[in-house]
């Protein structure tokens, strides 16, 4: 035998009712359907009992779009005729005559509440059982209760013995009304809050049947809620104490107090999904086999929370001090779903519901009035607009660090926990947020403790031309593979270029960034992209920055300090004043975030990552030599006989190596930032100013416009054409070298014969020599590729992966 209680939402319209025929019907046992009132009609009976007893409004409002609810529903499964045409109009008739002395009178009573507030189940139980065909029964005639009214207390040993005499030798199909129940005296009692799932309850567990099903609206317990987290998916699986931890944090499937009767019998429940009965819902059951391998199951939440926080020295070691605080608040019926309490008894803290506040503020005050004129108790503090998460599982009990990673993982992520709870049984780890960051809590602790499939790294993107053009084409081509294989999922969240900027939470199509970004309404601001990023308040976030803009350097402080790493191509922030770069290099290091410009030397090389592990173990720099410039590196591989020195740099441009202003390149600069770079990474405490620049062009060519440098520079041709057919004649070459050593460092043109390393150096390539204790006399080289657009993205794209921490 089988017990299947159905919601209001899954009778909530005939529609829906055919739904549930077809569900009972295709079993294949005994079954007692247990079922709720039709959708929204109990609220409808309680704001027009309340009308009736305030005489403020008009009772028959309600009354009549409760008849009319009715009758559309008959009307669409019986044509409106039958029998049970006449018993829906008597109950109807018995609700209006009730209200009609509720009227009268102008009070209403917990026992009249009662009498009424079932009366929707006592409807919809008989219009199922005719449709379905099947036997009602009235949960009423067996549910025996004290005379609690609104709230019930069931005496079960009256109870399971009338429900074995009204199913004894039962078969087939039964329907009982959900939510009502009788006192010893025959008078209407209901039980409380999801009473309906109590009944269904109750009966399943007189009768040790099989299973319980509950069939609502949703497919089971969610890993979390997926109204903030779309990747959450249903748990097939629970324990009853995880379902009613669960239960109370906020997952509101069913209500704790229902599963008591069938835990304290095994018996399992089933929740399903009435508008999707092929999916397999979750299990409740005594034991979860295999459970170890996430000892997470989910996480649930209660947002409209207040933390009332009672402090001061004086109740430090004084008895009694909690008692009186939870008797105070339990007088005026106000739930703690929180306790947080020091060790050492200074402070208590309590998380209840903010309607609740100020009867808790009162009862509070009230109980410790002479504590705080004594200065006893100095602060009573309610904390308002904050949310509970909770993190469930029986298995975390059997796995070490779990809370020190939750709390790192929120650290990291920025958000601050302002009260914690955790029993002793480690079922659940509780601690309370703002509610700002519930939904940054929520996706933080969902891809940590593998809830999710995939890690997703949220990107946004500032400057699309070259660098961050590629960057786009290569994240798109290997998504795919990256999901696959590495289970990381790029999600490009926000874009920008001069004109116009786009966000979305949900992912911008990377095949149609431009047209979306063409037609966004949103102007770009710098200040305005950060301004989002913040407010968005996304986890695993990260800023990249793929211009050459000194002004987008300037907000890195900004984006660092709100938890959110950074990813840049763009020198100027690492090359800025020391005090600068080592203040940005502290605050990610304590936001726990990264920021990483492996790209700022030698585009898509090694270069810095390598020169990182050396430092970090422990091994000292010593001498760095390297050829940093892809663009004069090309220069001086192109120029020849044939090709002077002014179409050398012009190819270069053409080629897209170098800057579209040359003289950024020729000046030297871009070398001596690179270098600069390099000897802070390795520990050394330099400025720019302590660089010697040798330029091997004249200082006039860098005064003046663009125009008047490209005819000026013709006329160096003929000499470096002496010089070029010297060096040929030698074997020898020429190479921009940046050195640093002793503390000191230079860049300058050398010529460099056949024997060294930079000879062979072809195209645009760089080669980085790193001088160490440990590679002393044989220096480790790393060469390659350093220019061009698309090694340059490849870098980026190398270092976004890394944020990800796969």
């Amino acid at each position: 035998m089988k017990v299947l209680k159905f919601g209001g939402t899954s009778v909530g319209s005939a529609e829906n009712i055919k739904r549930v025929k077809d569900i009972v019907l295709n079993q294949n046992d005994d079954v007692i359907v247990v079922v709720s009132a039709l959708g929204g009609i109990t609220d409808k009976i309680l704001t027009a009992a309340h009308n009736a007893a305030s005489g403020t409004g008009d009772f028959h409002t309600e009354l009549k779009e409760i008849r009319t609810k009715h009758d559309d529903t008959l009307h669409e499964l019986f044509n409106g005729s039958g029998s049970i045409k006449y018993i829906v109009g008597e109950l109807l008739d018995e609700l209006e005559q009730i209200l009609t002395g509720i009227t009268l009178v102008g009070e209403l009573t917990a026992k009249t509440l009662d009498r009424i507030a079932g009366i929707g189940e006592r409807i919809s139980s008989h219009i199922v059982a005719q449709f379905i065909g099947a036997e009602r029964k009235d949960s009423s005639a067996f549910i025996q209760t004290d005379s609690n009214f609104g709230k019930a207390a069931v005496n079960f040993e009256v109870t399971n013995k009338q429900i074995k005499q009204t199913f004894n030798d039962f078969k087939g199909v039964a329907v009982a009304p959900g939510f009502i129940s009788k006192n010893s005296k025959g008078e209407f009692t209901t039980l409380g809050r999801g009473g309906s799932d109590f009944t269904a309850a109750i009966i399943a567990a007189a009768l040790d049947v099989e299973i319980l099903e509950i069939w609502t609206d949703v497919n089971g317990f969610m890993t979390a809620d997926p109204r903030v987290i779309r990747k959450a998916y249903t748990i097939p699986e629970l324990t009853y104490s995880e379902a009613m931890e669960l239960s109370h944090f906020g997952a509101k499937v069913i209500y704790p107090p229902t599963i008591l009767p069938v835990y304290q019998k095994g018996i399992p429940i089933q929740i399903k999904n009435t508008f999707e009965p092929e999916n397999p819902g979750t299990k409740i059951v005594k034991g979860v086999k295999n459970g170890f391998d996430r000892p997470i199951k989910g996480i649930s939440s209660i947002s409209g929370i207040t933390l009332v926080t009672i402090q001061g020295i004086g109740m430090v070691g004084v008895t009694g001090i909690s008692m009186r605080l939870f008797s105070a608040l339990a007088k005026v019926n106000v739930n703690v779903i929180l306790i947080s309490q020091a060790s050492s008894e200074n402070s208590i803290s309590v998380a209840i519901d903010e309607q609740a506040l100020d009867l808790a503020e009162s009862a509070i005050r009230e109980e410790f009035e002479k504590e705080i004129a004594s200065g006893q108790v100095n602060k009573i503090e309610m904390e308002r607009g904050v949310s509970v998460v909770a993190i469930v599982g029986e298995n975390m009990k059997h796995t070490t660090g779990i809370a020190g990673k939750l709390f790192s993982t929120m650290g990291k992520s920025g958000v601050n926990i302002i009260a914690i709870a955790q029993g002793a049984s480690e079922l659940n780890i509780s601690w309370v947020v703002k509610n700002e960051d519930l939904r940054k809590t929520l996706n933080t602790v969902h891809e940590s403790f593998f809830l999710s499939e995939n890690v997703e790294v949220n990107v946004f993107l500032m400057g699309i031309g070259t660098v961050g053009g590629n960057l786009l084409q290569q994240i798109e081509k290997q998504q795919e593979r990256l999901l696959k294989e590495k289970h990381l999922r790029l999600k490009l969240t926000g874009i920008a270029n001069s004109r116009k900027m786009l966000f979305n939470r949900d992912g911008i199509d990377i095949l149609s960034y431009k047209d979306s970004l063409e037609n966004a309404e949103k102007k770009s601001s710098l200040q305005g992209f950060v301004d989002e990023i913040k407010a968005m308040n996304i986890y695993n976030a990260v800023f990249v920055d793929c211009t050459a803009s000194d002004a987008v350097a300037t907000v890195y402080k900004e984006v660092l300090s709100s938890n959110v790493s950074i990813v840049t191509a763009n020198k100027v922030a690492a090359s800025s004043e020391y005090d600068n770069y080592a203040e940005l290099k502290k605050i990610a290091k304590q936001k726990g975030v990264k920021f990483l410009f492996e790209t700022n030397v030698g585009a898509g090389l090694p270069i810095i990552n390598t020169l990182n592990d050396l430092v970090n173990s422990g091994d000292k720099i010593l001498k760095i030599e390297a050829v940093l410039s892809g663009t004069l590196n090309y220069i001086f591989n192109t120029i020849s006989a044939d090709i002077p020195l002014s179409k050398t740099i012009q190819m270069a441009k053409e080629e897209g190596y170098s800057e579209p202003d040359p003289r950024v390149d020729l000046s030297g600069v871009d070398v001596a930032r690179k270098i600069l770079i390099l000897a802070r990474e390795s520990g050394y405490k330099i400025e720019m100013d302590d660089i010697q620049i040798n330029r091997f062009v004249p200082d006039e060519l860098f005064e003046g416009t663009l125009d008047e440098f490209w005819s000026g520079v013709s006329v160096l041709d003929a000499a470096f054409e002496e010089k070029r057919k010297t060096l040929e004649a030698e074997n020898k070459k020429w190479r921009f070298v940046a050195t640093f050593e002793n503390g000191k460092s230079t860049t300058q043109l050398q010529e460099v014969d056949s024997t060294h390393p930079f000879f062979d150096l072809e195209g645009s390539n760089n080669l980085v020599m790193y001088t160490t204790e440990r590679y002393h006399e044989f220096p480790m080289l790393i060469k390659g590729y350093g220019a061009g657009a698309s090694v340059t993205a490849a870098g980026v794209f190398a270092d976004i992966i890394k944020v990800s921490n796969i």
